[in-house]
C-alpha cells in the first residue's frame, strides 16, 4: 500500500506501482459446492478476473486480498480504475476478527474503461449472501477487500482493475 502525496487518498492497489500490489486469492463457489470457476493473472497493464459463473450452485466466484494497515480509518469512499463486460460485480469489505462482511454493487460498462467510486456508507452488512440488520462499517477496522461477481446470471465474465483507492 501506499499513501499519495495527496493525504486525502491512500492507495490500496496500483498497477503501475508494483509496491502496492496485494496478495489476492481466488475463492469460487466450489467451496459450497458449486460449479462456477474464476481466475485471476496480473499483467503489465491490469489485474483481469475471469470465469464463468453457473447458478446452479452457489453463483459466484471472488478475488480477496488482506488489508494490513490500521490506518484506514477518516476514508469516506473508495475509487477503482476498471474496465468491465456489463455485468454487476460486488464489493466486499471485512472487519477484523469479523464474520459479517459489508457490500456494495456496481454494474460495470461494456468493454470501457471507467471510474467507480462508492461512499462507504453505501456498503451493508450481509453474511452468507444475507443482508443484515446491523451497524455500518467502521473504516479504522477494514481487514480484508475483495471483488466479487454475484449478479444471479450464468455465463463468462471479465473485469480488468488498474487502480483501487481509499479517498476522503
Amino acid at each position: 500500500m501506499s499513501v499519495s502525496l495527496f493525504a486525502n487518498e491512500k492507495t490500496l492497489f496500483n498497477i503501475n506501482e508494483r509496491s502496492s500490489v496485494l496478495e489476492w486469492v481466488l475463492v469460487n463457489d466450489n467451496v459450497m459446492g458449486g460449479r462456477s470457476f474464476g481466475r485471476f493473472e496480473i499483467g503489465d497493464e491490469s489485474l483481469r478476473f475471469t470465469g464463468s459463473t453457473n447458478t446452479n450452485g452457489g453463483g459466484f466466484s471472488s478475488i480477496r486480498a488482506p488489508l494490513n494497515d490500521p490506518s484506514l480509518g477518516g476514508f469516506k469512499k473508495i475509487r477503482l480504475v476498471l474496465r468491465g463486460d456489463g455485468r454487476e460485480y460486488t464489493i466486499v469489505l471485512r472487519e477484523r476478527r469479523s464474520r459479517v462482511s459489508f457490500w456494495a454493487t456496481f454494474v460495470s460498462e461494456d468493454d470501457r474503461w471507467e471510474e467507480v467510486v462508492i461512499p462507504l456508507n453505501d456498503f451493508w452488512p450481509n453474511w452468507r449472501g444475507r443482508r443484515l440488520d446491523y451497524r455500518s462499517i467502521d473504516p479504522s477496522a477494514i481487514r480484508e477487500i475483495g471483488v466479487m461477481i454475484y449478479d444471479g446470471k450464468d455465463g463468462p465474465f471479465v473485469l480488468e482493475l488498474r487502480k483501487l483507492e481509499l479517498i476522503q
